[in-house]
This record gives structure tokens, sequence and C-alpha cells, in this order.
């Protein structure tokens, strides 16, 4: 099942409103759609690898599908959650940072995420294929429509191979086609 971003940004507000008292689920809905990174990456974080970060500092870490190195920058909104976090969980560094409610320190999975975020979206009745994968592609999805980024860059940016797979991936719509030849010269 190919899953969907969240396109409106009311019920991005939603769902936060939503984890306002879940600060975990909170902080992982929150770098997800502000890093760009695949879960599973983000569920490869330790508290350590985050809990010094300043704001506009970067934070490295390797993908496990390529292999390859990649940043995120610590915004304000991620510092926030973090903060709220760390102050309301006291986790220890060595801790991963999504830590599992199972067994003693284990972080959660992909699959418990995939079932986290489509339950976020039931509950304030948002009707979309939702999953882990939801939260990349709703920062693809504003990095392109909100803030005009170009589908290049955002190749870039997610470490795909080859541009093809971006295009595929941000799933540019007939609609947008059309869009474009409305405009005048």
């Amino acid at each position: 099942m190919k899953v969907e971003p969240i396109i409106n940004m009311k019920d991005i507000k939603s769902i936060k409103k939503l984890l306002v008292n879940r600060p975990r689920d909170l902080l992982l809905f929150t770098m997800g759609i502000n890093t760009g990174h695949r879960v599973q990456d983000l569920l490869a974080l330790e508290v350590a690898d985050v809990r010094y970060v300043g704001i506009n500092e970067r934070v490295c870490l390797k993908e496990k599908k390529t292999g390859k190195e990649n940043v995120f920058i610590m915004n304000k909104e991620i510092r926030k959650t973090l903060d709220n976090y760390l102050g309301y969980a006291k986790p220890q560094d060595d801790h991963y940072l999504f830590k599992s409610r199972k067994g003693r320190n284990y972080p959660l999975t992909t699959y418990a995420v995939t079932m986290m975020v489509q339950r976020w979206c039931d509950e304030i009745n948002l009707k979309i294929n939702a999953g882990a994968h939801t939260l990349r592609k709703t920062w693809c999805y504003h990095q392109r429509k909100t803030y005009g980024v170009s589908w290049e860059l955002l190749s870039k940016r997610l470490n795909h191979s080859t541009p093809s797979i971006t295009r595929r991936y941000i799933g540019v719509q007939q609609e947008e086609v059309e869009e474009i030849l409305m405009h005048s010269i």
C-alpha cells in the first residue's frame, strides 16, 4: 500500500494537539515531518545524539537503507518538543530516543510507528493511507508545495540514487502539470 503525505496544515496542527500529552509521540511526529529522514533512521537515534545539540546545529546519522551519511538541522520546533520530552521522560543518554515501552532499552519498530501514524490520522478523521513513511512524505510535500523547493534539491536531500526516483516519490499529479499550463508568458 502506497502511503500519502499529510497535505493540510490544519491536520498537522490537529495531530500535534492530539499528541500534546504524549511527549515521545509528539517528538517522533515533529522530527519526522521536520527532517525528511526515514523513520528507521530516527528510531536508531540515542538520547545522547540529540540532547546537547543547539538550534541550527547539525545532527549526523547514517542511513540504514543507503549506508550514506546524512544530517538534519535542529530547528526550533524539534528543540522545543525534544526539551519537553527530555523533561518528561528523563531518559539516560545511552537509551534510544524513541524507546519502546516493551523491554528495557529497545526502540520502537517501524511497524509500531506505522500503526501509530494511522491511528493518529484516524483520531483526527483524516482519511488517507497513512504509515511510518507518511512523515517523510509530509516533509517532502511541504518542502515542494509550501516552500517551493525543487525536486532536484529534494532528490539530493533524500539521498535518492536517481532524479526519476524522486519524481516518482513526490508524486507529481496531473492537475499540477495542467496548472502550469495556465501560466501566461
